[in-house]
């Protein structure tokens, strides 16, 4: 088998694409999808495997250590860094930030260099140079310097007010107060002067200065809730819970002033959703994570104070290692000027060199013999012609439009001023207007040509309503009386039975009800209990009312829906849950919390009942739960049906499931858990390995249906987006019907729309390759001058496409190793010499792949993505890009759209506060609009391409300045 066929082998070779599955993780490495399926190894490999390993260092992740209330402690030599030959620092960074470009010293030259990039400036200071120069010189050095002077200070005064802001904006942060233990006791100390090691106090409202280990807090159990806006753009608010040892012990002043845990930890890293840590205190160790950290940018909400270590601090910061560096950036128009000038210095130098031929040929002929033109220099005439070639240069310095530059800043800041001031931009229900964040980049506004939108939050109000479910294959939701009779009359349930119901919620299915209250059926009383006690959701009472705080509006809805129904949830602790089963209160002990995340897609509680007995109850999305579903599931194929018709009437779906558990097999279980949540390396692959092992054999309950409606004006938008020749993609990680039905809601598909699927798409690109192969090989990617359109000219198109079809048509796949035994002998160099002319083939074939889809899917009106993932929305983002050469923008509202967000042209993040957003992120955007809906947040786009004070106030300076002219062809 040869090296380019193992090369193309996928993991499951024989299988078409699965449109419900998510792809592979973005952190999986085809390493680890080769052990999945490994074959009987062979001695020689595994010596040469052993020997390969040995050769690597041994690499430890948890190499950050933090000693409570010990400064000298990180004062230690090898906690020391080498910084500059022989000067070195400490790797722990103070608490000080820094997003400023320019100080008194490093603003002059800094500032310069970025100026002096533009050609045009880079011209004038060569002039300059050969004005000095008295034998060429035929105008004073003087008349050059002070409009070069004069450009580089307007521009110069700009980047200084830009920067000064910045470092205003520094100033405050860092002079923000917090108490601090100094000397045994709590003082009041500013954000700068907190150092690593320091155990701080905060209280309700506060900023976080630090990524600290939350040690107590005032609540019950040392929850804390915060606020995440600044990090991910969500409003709602997350709860935070420390150890039960830390919560038990470190509560007073006394206590924590003599607190010595040592914090092992992972080094700082950008990931916000991950943390990996022990804690080793009473010579023990307890194993840390995600939800025991307070991140630097969270508000501490609903909490009156928390008590926590600084583990990183100012630059090691998460927010501040996903800020990225502040660098210069240029536009289309700044390229296009550069263009320009160059274009007309070669014109200039071609008139001049002419002009300097003939003045030599002249001088040669004439120049000699006429007594009044002679200088008292003996020049050769060549010589004079050199000479004069540098003072036409000089002469017709005037070609050169120095003023462009000016005009064009002055034309931004014209225009980022309307921008701020249209009315039609203004959102009145929250005050908000439209804000530029910036002055130079902002008319890329005006020349998007692709659009990347998330569905969830961006096209919807990502406001989650219980709408239908189905319970033991059959669904609930639909206008029933308590008889099972269908009638169209509509009319609410009535919830007064309920002391705990909240009145909010609309349901019409009375058969519901009655199946609840007479017990008939037990499945779906265990239904809602499920929902009531599977969910990291937290509780507090406010005037005797229960007011849940959610971590998602998903979760939210969720167990308000199981409040509604009769099965509230009432309170927990570190190691119990309280529910109220129809007016019964009932407590149950958590033995095992199994965390959700994306690559799981699924969350699951054990827990032991009263009466003893252990159970997991377990939801999540369909494809993972089903593959883990016991083979005896009578209810299965009627649940199947059940979420496709809720995919199609665009409901979010869960399902839901549970397991009994015997004493010994959990015992058996727990003590691979805790050991497992200890491990200093891997310890997520760790937790899922050991999570695999109870999460089977399960059985099926039903599933969930939550509503998620369109903003307001969602398909006007997409109307007047589309007149402007603007195209829409959605990027989702939803189910192919309901993104399909999305689109149909926001009338981005029609009725008159022809939608291609993943395999339709992919037989015409099959097709296209062999034809490109047939006329020149895999090498001759681009030879052919004609491109033919993919589809027949007329009709409106659309594309469809799931993340599996996505990686198949792209060559994404995951590779497997060849079932074919082999020795790993040394290649010969005609062997490495075929491996790579292979490699390259395939290298070519693959990018020659990606160019004919973006092509094909360029002809389509509107293209939607689903089951994607965040680093395969980056990747089409980056396509289009790549391919296209086109301004794209993106939009999004949450942490998985950010590998999008960063790799677009422009950017566009819905948050709370911007400013810190801009240093939060990482996302590298040019302009950030405050607006709540995404019709108005759209509707900036074709503002900046309409608007007639804007189009008014460009052609005044165009007529101001004639080289402009030349920009206002690009405009378009």
């Amino acid at each position: 088998m040869s090296t380019e066929r193992d090369s193309e082998t996928t993991f499951d070779e024989d299988s078409q694409p699965n449109d419900e599955v998510v792809p592979y993780s973005d952190d999986e490495t085809e390493d680890e999808l080769d052990d999945q399926g490994s074959a009987v190894e062979p001695e020689q490999n595994r010596v040469n495997r052993e020997a390969e390993e040995n050769q690597e260092p041994f690499r430890k992740e948890c190499t950050w250590q933090v000693k409570a209330n010990d400064r000298k402690y990180h004062g230690q030599p090898h906690f020391m860094n080498t910084k500059f030959f022989c000067i070195k620092k400490s790797k722990y960074a103070n608490n000080a930030i820094k997003t400023y470009k320019y100080n008194v010293l490093t603003f002059i030259p800094m500032n310069l260099f970025e100026q002096f990039k533009r050609a045009a400036n880079l011209y004038f200071l060569v002039l300059l140079i050969l004005q000095a120069i008295p034998q060429i010189s035929t105008l004073a050095w003087y008349t050059t310097l002070v409009p070069l002077l004069l450009v580089l200070g307007v521009t110069a005064i700009k980047d200084l007010v830009d920067d000064v802001a910045r470092h205003k904006m520094d100033k405050e942060i860092n002079n923000r107060t917090c108490e601090v233990i100094k000397d045994g006791r709590f003082k009041v100390a500013k954000w700068k002067d907190i150092q690593v090691g320091d155990v701080i106090r905060l209280k309700k409202n506060d900023f976080v200065p630090a990524d600290i280990l939350l040690l107590s807090s005032s609540e019950p159990n040392s929850l804390c809730y915060v606020e995440t806006a600044e990090l991910d753009g969500e409003t709602n608010l997350k709860f935070k819970m420390s150890l039960e040892i830390t919560d038990q012990y470190l509560q007073r002043e006394d206590t924590l002033a003599t607190f010595d845990g040592l914090v092992e930890c992972e080094e700082p890293n950008n990931r916000l959703d991950k943390f990996t840590g022990t804690l080793f205190w009473r010579n023990t160790r307890f194993p840390l994570d995600a939800d025991k950290i307070l991140l630097r940018g969270c508000v501490i909400r609903n909490t009156d104070f928390c008590h926590g270590l600084v583990i990183f601090a100012g630059a090691d910061t998460k927010i501040m290692k996903n800020s990225g560096k502040t660098r210069f950036k240029r536009t289309k128009i700044d390229y296009l000027m550069n263009y320009m000038v160059y274009t007309i210095f070669v014109v200039l130098s071609l008139l001049s060199a002419g002009l300097a031929i003939g003045h030599a040929y002249w001088e040669a002929q004439v120049g000699n013999y006429s007594w009044y033109l002679y200088d008292g220099e003996d020049f050769t005439p060549s010589y004079r012609g050199f000479l004069n070639f540098w003072g036409y240069i000089i002469v017709l310095n005037t070609m050169v439009p120095i003023s462009l530059y000016v005009s064009v800043e002055v034309i931004r800041l014209g225009q980022s001023h309307f921008i701020n001031w249209d009315l039609q931009m203004y959102y009145a229900e929250k005050d908000t207007p439209a804000k530029a964040r910036t002055t130079t980049l902002n008319e890329q506004l005006g020349q998007i040509h692709y659009i990347f939108s998330d569905k969830t939050g961006t096209l919807t109000q990502n406001i989650m309503t219980f709408k239908k479910c189905c319970i033991n294959g059959q669904i609930y939701g639909d206008h029933r009386d308590a008889s099972q009779h269908s009638h169209n009359k509509i009319e609410q349930v009535d919830f007064s039975w309920n002391t705990y119901a909240d009145g909010k919620l609309a349901f019409y299915d009375h058969y519901l009800i009655e199946q609840i209250q007479s017990g008939k059926e037990p499945e779906v009383r265990q239904f809602f209990f499920l929902l009531a006690v599977c969910h990291t959701v937290m509780v507090d009472r406010t005037d005797g009312q229960l007011n849940y705080q959610a971590a998602s509006p998903d979760e939210g809805a969720l167990v308000n829906a199981a409040r509604n129904f009769g099965f509230a949830f009432l309170a927990r602790t570190q190691n119990t849950i309280t529910i109220s089963e129809l007016g019964t209160e009932r407590t149950y002990n958590v033995l095992a919390i199994l965390d959700f995340n994306s690559d799981r897609k699924r969350m699951s509680i054990i827990v032991r009942t009263p009466e003893g007995n252990i159970r997991l109850y377990c939801k999540g999305a369909d494809t993972v739960i089903y593959e883990r579903l016991h083979r005896m599931n009578p209810t299965k194929q009627e649940t199947q049906d059940a979420l496709d018709i809720f995919a199609n009437e665009t409901l979010r779906t869960l399902c839901l499931c549970y397991k009994e558990i015997e004493e010994k097999e959990f015992a058996q279980w727990n003590k691979k858990f805790m050991a497992a949540s200890v491990v200093s390396t891997n310890r997520d692959e760790a937790l899922d390995k050991v999570y695999e092992e109870i999460e089977k054999d399960l059985i099926l309950l039903g599933a969930t249906a939550i509503e998620d409606k369109l903003q307001d004006g969602v398909p006007e938008t997409i109307s007047k987006l589309a007149k402007a020749d603007i195209k829409i993609w959605v990027l989702t990680g939803d189910k192919k019907e309901t993104a399909e039905n999305i689109g149909f809601a926001c009338e981005l598909l029609t009725e008159d729309t022809t939608i291609c699927y993943g395999e339709d798409i992919n037989s015409l690109l099959h097709a296209r390759m062999e034809n490109q192969r047939n006329r020149g090989g895999v090498y001759a990617k681009f030879a052919s001058p004609v491109q033919e359109p993919f589809f027949p000219p007329g009709g409106n198109r659309a594309l469809i496409i799931t993340g599996s079809w996505l990686n198949e048509i792209l060559l994404e796949k995951k590779t497997k190793r060849s079932k074919i035994l082999k020795l790993k002998f040394p290649r010969t160099e005609e062997e490495r010499r075929m491996r790579t002319q292979s490699k390259r083939r395939l290298e070519a074939k693959k990018e020659q792949r990606q160019k004919n889809f973006v092509d094909l899917a360029c002809e389509c009106s509107a293209v939607i993505c689903c089951r994607v993932t965040p680093k395969q929305k980056a990747m089409v983002v980056d396509l289009v890009k790549r391919y296209k050469k086109a301004i794209t923008l993106a939009i999004g509202d949450g942490a998985n759209d950010v590998n999008m967000i960063k790799i677009s042209s422009s950017s566009s993040m819905y948050t709370k506060n911007i400013p810190t957003l801009s240093s939060s992120t990482g996302v590298s955007c040019m302009m950030y609009v405050i607006l709540p809906s995404l019709p108005v947040r759209m509707s900036v786009v074709t503002s900046s391409l309409i608007h007639p004070h804007g189009v008014f106030f460009f052609f005044f300076f165009a007529c101001a300045c004639p080289t402009m002219q030349m920009v206002l062809l690009a405009w378009n």
